[in-house]
């Protein structure tokens, strides 16, 4: 994966997303096409959730003290 595909943005991956989903419900698509459409999908939607995880990651709360704190599940 070259760095400009690391760096797109959550918004970008959804359209993706939207996009593969359009494709794999047209009618021409062939079966052969459709499991290659469905892999594309999962790495896509594998790379959303991990900038999402990071995201999380970074999240903060505000204690009792008012003071800033990490994000614990």
């Amino acid at each position: 994966m070259d760095k400009a595909k690391q760096e797109a943005s959550l918004e970008e991956a959804f359209l993706e997303l939207e996009a593969i989903i359009d494709k794999m419900q047209g009618r021409d698509v062939t079966l052969e096409d459709s499991f290659s459409l469905y892999e594309q999908g999962m790495q896509k939607l594998k790379f959303c959730n991990q900038k999402i995880d990071h995201v999380e990651k970074k999240m903060l709360l505000l204690n009792e003290q008012g003071e800033l704190e990490a994000f614990d599940e």
